[in-house]
């Protein structure tokens, strides 16, 4: 497929009309979705008030079919940051307690990570839907505990994948999947930040509760915060689960005290030999944030929403020669006939995945697509597997970091799914 027939074909192609053959999960965010749950509505509670659910909280803010009626945080200070947002949700500082409440369908939890299973686990036995943040839990034996209760439970349950709803990803995926673009070669994953990763603290006896992401006592570190973000790359794109995983880690450069690593680099190795890499570094932001598929025909830039051809359109010909010239081609040391040269990248500039432009990153579909289900009582397909198995795998790719080890998915912990 040449970039002019791709062209062609997804500006012919509605998210939409997708949704039924590429992203079942979806159905809660179209137009008939959306119209079969008109009227109804949604009751919230949020526990856990920090930034993130703080953030839920203004996206539900716009949801038709969400209120949030309470909030809980044993930190005043975020929750009252939450109370400004929702000034008529009811407080709690235990979760024990909002989850008694008869006027909450449904929980968000955006608590530490070595919160959720127990969260989760008290919600389903409460009879609450769940929506829980990634990664999913602190182990992968929480993460399939929390995985057969929910489903035992007959609540929904979503995990905070929001690239699953997210228009451009589920465009690209949907050509991927169908080999439009070769086959999946390689699956390249980094995330590049320059900071200490630290949050200011009022007092010293509040460092662990507020920079809990730097402890091992309450986090998995980058694995966990940052590439359950982007391991579901690989498995969407290519239907199948990885083999074996090896990695390094080290704190490299933040030495201050913390307990996770600064520094990570992980490979993922396919049935098919397919190799999916995770990298984060957090003293350096020169290459930002990026998640790619590597195909036979094309290169598809998930963050940045763009795809490069490995054939790009010929230029004609005067503009042919005025960019050789301009990069060097007829610089003596090439007449000189130099022994080697460094590989050039491709100088195409890609074009667009979605041709018209779209906001967000797919959290506000998600919580679309969530009070669809709830007030529909369904679980959608696929999207608590595809959840389950980012979790999984960037805790088996910390176990493989800690381990010094390559080490494989256990068995017992495996789900009916690809």
């Amino acid at each position: 497929m040449d970039r002019r027939e791709f062209m062609k074909r997804v500006g012919t192609l509605g998210a939409a009309g997708l949704a039924l053959s590429a992203v079942p999960w979806l159905k809660g965010c179209t137009a008939a979705g959306q119209e079969e749950i008109r009227g109804g509505r949604v009751r919230f509670g949020v526990i856990g008030t920090g930034s993130r659910g703080q953030y839920h909280m203004r996206n539900l803010l716009s949801v038709p079919n969400a209120g949030i009626t309470a909030l809980c945080d044993n930190y005043a200070h975020n929750l009252d940051k939450a109370s400004a947002i929702a000034p008529g949700a009811k407080r709690y500082d235990d979760h024990r307690r909002l989850l008694e409440d008869p006027q909450v369908d449904a929980v968000i939890i955006a608590a530490p990570l070595h919160l959720h299973y127990r969260m989760a686990l008290d919600a389903f036995a409460a009879g609450k839907h769940v929506l829980c943040e990634k990664a999913m839990a602190y182990t992968m034996e929480e993460c399939f505990e929390m995985y057969r209760k929910g489903r035992a439970s007959g609540r929904v349950f979503f995990v905070g994948q929001q690239r699953l709803f997210d228009p451009k990803y589920i465009r690209i995926m949907d050509s991927v999947r169908k080999g439009e673009l070769g086959p999946v070669v390689n699956v390249r994953n980094y995330w590049y930040r320059n900071n200490d990763w630290r949050r200011k603290v009022p007092s010293p006896e509040l460092e662990r509760h507020i920079n809990w992401r730097l402890y091992r006592e309450y986090s998995r570190g980058l694995m966990t915060e940052l590439a359950c973000h982007q391991l579901q790359n690989g498995t969407w794109a290519m239907g199948m689960l990885p083999t074996q995983v090896m990695g390094t880690g080290n704190i490299v450069y933040w030495k201050d005290g913390r307990e996770v690593f600064d520094s990570v680099s992980t490979i993922y190795t396919f049935p098919n030999g397919v190799n999916m890499t995770f990298e984060s570094v957090i003293a350096n932001k020169h290459f930002g944030m990026g998640e790619q598929i590597l195909c036979k025909e094309g290169t598809v830039d998930l963050a940045n929403g763009r795809l490069y051809m490995e054939t790009p359109r010929r230029k004609s010909g005067i503009r042919q020669l005025v960019g050789e010239i301009e990069q060097g081609v007829f610089s003596n040391s090439v007449f000189a006939g130099t022994s080697w040269s460094a590989e050039g990248a491709s100088a195409d500039p890609g074009i667009a995945i979605m041709p018209e432009a779209v906001e967000g990153d797919g959290s506000l579909e998600m919580l679309r697509a969530f009070c669809h289900s709830v007030l529909t009582n369904t679980q959608p397909p696929n999207v608590l597997e595809e959840a389950y198995y980012a979790s999984v795998f960037c805790l088996l790719g910390d176990e493989a970091i800690l381990q010094n080890k390559i080490l494989t998915l256990p068995e017992e912990i495996r789900i009916d799914y690809i």
